[in-house]
């Protein structure tokens, strides 16, 4: 799974999912990509279970490449504990997802190939999602 080896703070506030994406919204290596249309939270384990799918669905033809890393800590308090004492400890790591950001980034294979691929990757993640094609020369 992905977490992140260093952080600044152990554990950080929730926030507010607000607007579309700044940045990451265009395809930079490969030729079809997986696009976000909702915002959310997209846990370590979705990654890795997509990423397991594509891999899988590819038998080493094409790239893969992920344009997503779960940065943001979430903590969660034992069952059946009284409330106060704090906050809980960290459970997992999530990546902040907005409409429009890039998930995952496929090339070097066929059209076909490519489309199925990301839509079985789709059905792993918990956000809403759509097929970005790059436009042909």
């Amino acid at each position: 799974m992905l977490s992140p080896s260093k952080y600044k703070w152990r554990k950080v506030q929730r926030g507010r999912i607000r607007g579309a994406t700044k940045g990451g919204a265009a395809l930079e290596s490969g030729e079809f990509g997986l696009t976000a249309t909702t915002c959310g939270y997209v846990n370590s384990r979705e990654i890795e279970a997509a990423r397991i799918c594509i891999n899988r669905y590819l038998r080493r033809e094409g790239n893969l490449w992920i344009r997503i890393f779960p940065h943001k800590p979430v903590t969660k308090r034992p069952a059946e504990t009284r409330m106060g004492k704090g906050k809980g400890d960290v459970d997992h790591y999530v990546a902040v997802v907005k409409p429009g950001r890039v998930i995952f980034e496929v090339g070097g294979v066929k059209r076909e190939t490519a489309l199925n691929v990301l839509k079985k990757a789709s059905y792993k993640l918990s956000v809403q999602t759509k097929i970005l094609e790059h436009p042909p020369f």
